[in-house]
């Protein structure tokens, strides 16, 4: 987990080009969202009573949220194009609910083997067994 969200956010933070498998994208999406909970509760018990703002105002989450825009829209157009897709699929997000069931089909699928119109195929992450075939 640690080493996909490394890989997305330090060495491809805005890398749209390549590939990205299945387990660097949802290795990625794991660590984002166990870090919006420690975001999310640092936010409602230190920084807001801390800062006087009425409830959770949310300063440390909408910081977390620009930061990770890059590389989330990054990620998920690598992982579109290790399926055979172009990135301009992600504009399906604008379709509430659809669009989401129909991008997260797209992601959970297996990747096209061998090389694509992308490019190589995405290497295994650290300890990760080689694909079979």
């Amino acid at each position: 987990m640690i080493a996909a969200f490394r890989k997305a956010v330090l060495r491809n933070y805005a890398t749209f080009a390549g590939r990205a498998g299945r387990a660097e994208f949802w290795w990625y999406c794991l660590a984002v969202f166990l870090l919006n909970i420690l975001v999310n509760l640092a936010d409602a018990f230190l920084v807001s009573p801390l800062l006087g703002l009425p409830g959770q105002a949310g300063l440390l989450s909408a910081i977390l949220g620009l930061a990770l825009i890059l590389p989330g829209l990054a990620i998920t157009t690598r992982r579109l194009h290790d399926t055979g897709r172009t990135g301009w699929w992600q504009l399906l997000w604008l379709l509430p609910l659809i669009g989401f069931i129909i991008l997260l089909v797209f992601c959970a699928r297996r990747g096209e083997a061998g090389p694509n119109r992308f490019g190589a195929a995405p290497l295994p992450l650290e300890g990760e067994a080689p694909p079979p075939g």
